[in-house]
């Protein structure tokens, strides 16, 4: 993964295009998923709620331990061999807000008849959250009034 102090000349420009480098496939979405929101940190967790091939499962939770989004901590149980437990990191832990897009819009645009099979509330009050653009000064902005503008350090 590129990192602050790389050659930016060699750098993907696209902030997009680098995330996607790291969480750019449905796997490691779901792995994400899992992490964020039931908790799940053992690979046998991972793997038997998922569904996923041990092979594919090691390579992406490699991936994102590489990538800084999670990092790789031994545990051993009582007459058991030493493995692993993926934990989210800070910069994991920042993916809950793509999480939480991609099910709202899921919600909205693929919606299910039976209804969503998760919400979203604040722990507080439990009041429905929405995820949105907010300015600086903590103000949501609607959508059709925000615009993507490319900096000078953008190549044309």
């Amino acid at each position: 993964m590129k990192r602050a102090h790389d050659d930016d000349r060699t750098e993907t420009p696209c902030s997009i295009a680098r995330t996607l480098e790291v969480v750019g496939d449905k796997w490691t979405l779901l792995i994400l998923r899992e992490a964020a929101v039931e908790g799940m940190t053992r690979f046998a967790e991972f793997k038997e709620r998922l569904g996923i091939a041990p092979d594919l499962l090691s390579t992406r939770l490699g991936a994102l331990v590489d990538s800084g989004v999670m990092v790789k901590q031994p545990y051993r149980e009582p007459g058991s061999r030493t493995r692993f437990s993926y934990h989210l990191t800070p910069a994991g832990e920042e993916l809950r807000l793509i999480l939480a897009a991609l099910q709202q819009w899921g919600d909205e645009n693929r919606p299910r008849a039976v209804g969503p099979s998760m919400v979203r509330r604040s722990v507080d009050q439990g009041r429905p959250i929405r995820v949105a653009f907010v300015d600086d000064t903590g103000t949501a902005v609607p959508m059709d009034s925000v615009k993507f503008l490319r900096t000078a350090s953008y190549p044309s």
